[in-house]
């Protein structure tokens, strides 16, 4: 008897919530609205010089909020620009003996073009021609053989190279640069603190329009589609504040409600989670109630 009871007034609470049904001025959905909170963390290690965040702050994309200390990535920078420097300087003897190789070879190639149209005119000698084609091929070999030598340094400056594009990346990493619109919710961090790559900065999220996720129940299903229009109430003193809402999700499956119901009689309450988009005028925070009403087209007989 006491358990027909219970799920008896079980059955009466479910059908309050999540009744379709205007005649008893009940809300077909209730929830709490939500945003996007992205947190911001650091990218690099070191001390925070300058941070300007403060909770409340609307900051908008792309806005440079701080930096964190580059003094030491700009030493070692400033150190592999000298380091370069020097094996540059080393490298300038082999890459003149290139250029008058390169020359050298430049010149034989007249002199083979100039003996081929004097053989055309019987004016030139098989043995001109041999002697200017050999004198091409021993260039050639002695160019591949100083770039044999030169690679090792060549190779070396490609390495320096590298290193001073990463250092470039950590400097400009090391610019807090704020990467949405938004308002801040929680500030993780103050100037002069040391941080860590991964450390959490502050929290972000886009209060210009909040999503509203309330549960109907499988009956309800027939009577919204995404894209719907439907309307928002959040209490404001003695009477309801309304909103216009856009349905923007629709769960695929259905979960039970509560989640903690474990028994076989209570798992028959299934809802549908559901998402509506509504616009901030800035009253609405997160984590406020708020009923959804579908608004249901009557047609005239």
């Amino acid at each position: 008897m006491k358990n027909y009871n219970y799920i008896f007034a079980l059955s009466i609470i479910v059908t309050t919530l999540f009744s379709c049904g205007k005649n008893n001025d009940k809300a077909d959905g209730y929830g709490n609205f939500e945003a996007t909170e992205i947190t911001i963390s650091s990218e690099n290690n070191g001390k925070l010089i300058q941070f300007n965040v403060d909770e409340g702050n609307h900051l908008k994309k792309d806005q440079f909020v701080g930096f964190i200390d580059t003094i030491q990535l700009t030493l070692k920078r400033e150190q592999l620009v000298i380091s370069k420097a020097v094996i540059e300087s080393k490298s300038k003897g082999v890459l003149s003996q290139i250029s008058v190789l390169n020359s050298r070879l430049k010149t034989a190639k007249i002199n083979q073009n100039r003996i081929e149209n004097l053989i055309k005119d019987n004016a030139g000698t098989q043995k001109q021609l041999d002697d200017v084609s050999g004198e091409i091929n021993v260039i050639k070999s002695q160019i591949r053989s100083v770039e044999i030598q030169n690679a090792p340094v060549v190779n070396e400056l490609k390495n320096i190279d590298v290193q001073l594009k990463q250092i470039d990346d950590q400097i400009e990493k090391s610019k807090i640069i704020n990467p949405v619109n938004g308002t801040v919710l929680t500030k993780y961090a103050e100037p002069n603190e040391i941080t860590a790559f991964g450390k959490p900065l502050y929290k972000i999220a886009d209060l210009s329009t909040m999503q509203l996720r309330v549960y109907i129940s499988e009956t309800q299903l027939a009577n919204i589609k995404i894209g719907q229009k439907v309307t928002v109430k959040i209490d404001a003193g003695d009477e309801m504040k309304s909103f216009d809402g856009v349905v923007s999700w629709i769960a695929a499956e259905a979960e039970f409600t509560p989640k903690i119901i474990q028994t076989k009689e209570e798992r028959v309450a299934l809802v549908y989670a559901v998402k509506v988009d509504v616009k901030n005028d800035g009253s609405l925070k997160i984590g406020m109630p708020a009923e959804m009403w579908i608004n249901l087209v009557i047609s005239s007989q």
